[in-house]
């Protein structure tokens, strides 16, 4: 039965149907009438069919119920006030997402300003969209009217819509009730005189507590323990933790509390067995990363480089075995002291907080993509690394062992981003001495074959000797960085979804960055002439700064709205300038035609000069609305681009292949 309904649904939304409303909404006013200066109340009210459920702000899965108004000039309409909300589970009985059932009011608090005359009745409009679910999920929305007498004297309360309200659970604030403290990936947030409460869960307004994960719960005297598991990569919104506790109190009543708290850091146990446990896979991490193609490698030739300048002499082989150790060490001190700076001058500064920063994702993906390609053979990045090593190596005295410790270093970090990562993230959730400390015991991880090698040179024998093997398996790890790579262009689009144009550039720009270190492998070799390289090294340089560019996000200059036939008529009746964009994703003459004329300065001060609506009618997917459209203007593909002028009365229809004159003189 659920497969037949599952088909029939997917049969009527494929040919534009629509269903049954499972969600139906209205507006209803706490207040019978509005008083000029006097905020009042609005309330969306969705009543759900049986099973049915829709979301809350942050939903976990799906996305939450969304008001747009349409006021009179002067008025304003504030936040949705979210009542407490409750888990959505599936039919396994997991967590799925945050949001309601039953009767919902959403209220709003309205401004009517002082503009409002009494005597008057006001008409107000709001454009509703939410998703609702049941085992399917459904968007839905509505367009609301509500009318409102505007008197002088004191509004009369609305009785039933101000029942109503009371009887839904709103998180209340009180300050001072909760602490908040992360430590190794967990929160624990403490709640004064909350041991007397049952059923309680917490609901992050942010996704940096994982929605679906089990909740600890436990009591110590009167206050209640909450353990919360933090999304991996992911950072608190200004360094607080923000959401809502719901729970149950004494008298039976589902009641939230509102926390909006700064988060401390937990101090460890230095000599706990947690913390020694943390040090010894910060030693393995350390070891991990000699196995890595760029390192291991070379490992068994540096340990004979320090003995064949020591001589035969004992003490000063195990002399250079620890200045190399030294170099390591001070390379990993180094990048700790440089990362305890750049937390100290900014707020909750880690890791994930840079992954936040599209620009910082980008330049990721290109650093993924072109160790990808170097291990792919494209091109020899190590080769040279490990001749500069072969200098360094070559000097007189302990300084060569301590430099090629520093080199040891540098050459393993881009080659273990996938076990380096993890490690930093951790450091940068323990006080400065507990940061350094993980620093110095991967140091020594990385360093500690080297270094026993040094003490016992005889061991060098037992490595594997190189073969075809080697280049194999370097070829083999070239994917794990493509499919990071992979990921990370996906974590960037949904960063730069204002900009549609963003992720395309992005892409585009990866594959510049690949042909310039194509070009740089094909033609900057060894045996290759001096003019060859050099032409190598330029064009592959130019390439690669050619891709970075066309990738770099930026912001969109333009807004663009949702093209409807009743917006096109509200802008008209405005008197206002329309330009409309019939496009498409997969339309490649519509995206040359953007690019072509919204990089022009002169359109865009036109655009502006004008105060032109831009609405796009996008046909990436099936609309039926947007085809009869291109049918009306005797039309049947895209791109086709119109103008609506204040003195015109037929709109203005562009050619397919676009110019900024062409759009210039249409406007003007």
């Amino acid at each position: 039965m659920n497969l037949v309904r599952l088909l029939a649904a997917a049969f009527l939304l494929t040919f534009g149907l629509r269903l049954e409303a499972q969600v139906s909404a209205r507006l209803v006013s706490a207040e019978q009438s509005v008083q000029p200066g006097r905020p009042f109340t609005i309330a969306l009210e969705l009543t759900h069919a049986p099973g049915w459920h829709t979301y809350w702000i942050n939903a976990g899965t799906g996305y939450p119920t969304s008001i747009s108004w349409s006021l009179p000039e002067g008025w304003k309409a504030g936040e949705i006030s979210w009542p407490v909300p409750g888990t959505i589970k599936d039919r396994l009985g997991a967590v799925s997402g945050n949001g309601y059932d039953g009767v919902l009011l959403l209220p709003v608090a309205i401004d009517p300003g002082t503009s409002a005359r009494p005597g008057e009745t006001i008409s107000l409009g709001a454009k509703v969209e939410w998703l609702m679910c049941e085992e399917q999920c459904i968007p839905g929305s509505a367009d609301l009217k509500l009318s409102l007498p505007i008197k002088e004297s004191p509004p009369a309360p609305n009785p039933d819509v101000r029942s109503a309200l009371e009887r839904q659970p709103m998180p209340q604030a009180r300050g001072g009730l909760a602490e908040a403290r992360v430590h190794e990936g967990s929160l624990t947030v403490r709640i004064k005189g909350g041991a007397a409460w049952t059923e309680p869960h917490f609901f992050s307004t942010d996704e940096w507590v994982q929605f679906d994960a089990p909740q600890g719960v436990n009591r110590e005297g009167d206050d209640l323990l909450m353990t919360l598991v933090v999304t991996p990569g992911a950072q608190p919104s200004h360094g607080r933790i923000d959401g809502v506790l719901a729970y149950t109190d004494p008298a039976g009543a589902r009641k939230g509390l509102a926390i909006s708290e700064p988060i401390g850091q937990a101090t460890p146990a230095r000599w706990s067995a947690a913390f020694w446990s943390n040090l010894g896979f910060a030693f393995i991490g350390g070891l991990i990363l000699n196995l890595m193609p760029c390192v291991f490698p070379v490992l068994g030739i540096k340990i004979l480089g320090f003995v064949n300048q020591a001589g035969a002499e004992r003490r000063k082989v195990t002399l250079h075995g620890l200045a190399f150790t030294a170099g390591v060490i001070g390379s990993f001190w180094t990048l700790a002291g440089l990362l305890a700076l750049l937390r100290a001058g900014g707020t909750q500064l880690g890791w994930g907080f840079q992954l936040q920063s599209p620009e910082f994702v980008f330049c990721l993906a290109v650093l993924m993509l072109v160790f990808g390609l170097s291990m792919s053979g494209v091109f020899e990045f190590g080769l040279r690394a490990t001749s500069v090593g072969s200098t360094l190596q070559s000097r007189s005295g302990l300084s060569g062992s301590l430099f090629s410790g520093v080199l040891a270093t540098v050459v393993a970090t881009p080659c273990s981003a996938p076990f380096l990562a993890p490690a930093l993230g951790a450091a940068l959730a323990l006080p400065a001495l507990e940061s350094f400390l993980l620093f110095t015991v991967i140091g020594l991880g990385l360093s500690a074959p080297y270094l026993i090698l040094s003490l016992f040179p005889a061991l060098t024998k037992a490595l594997p000797r190189p073969g075809a093997w080697m280049e194999t398996f370097k070829q083999f790890m070239a994917f794990p960085l493509y499919a990071t790579a992979g990921y990370l262009i996906w974590v960037f689009a949904g960063q730069v979804t204002e900009n549609e144009n963003a992720l395309r550039n992005a892409l585009l720009g990866l594959v510049l960055v690949a042909l310039g270190v194509w070009v740089y492998g094909r033609y900057h070799t060894f045996s290759a002439s001096p003019a060859r390289a050099r032409f190598g090294l330029v064009a592959g340089g130019l390439l690669l700064a050619g891709g970075i560019a066309l990738g770099w996000p930026r912001a969109d200059a333009l807004s663009w709205k949702p093209w409807s036939p009743e917006a096109v008529a509200a802008a008209q009746r405005e008197k206002r300038t329309v330009y409309v964009d019939f496009t498409a994703r997969w339309c490649a003459t519509c995206q040359t035609n953007k690019q072509i004329v919204f990089s022009s300065s002169e359109v865009l001060r036109l655009l502006k000069d004008k105060d032109v609506l831009l609405l796009k009618a996008d046909w990436t997917s099936r609309n039926p609305a947007i085809t009869a459209e291109l049918a009306r203007h005797g039309r049947s593909a895209v791109p086709f681009n119109l103008v609506y002028r204040p003195d015109r009365g037929a709109p203005v229809a562009l050619p397919e292949l676009l110019t900024p004159s062409i759009v210039i003189d249409a406007l003007r």
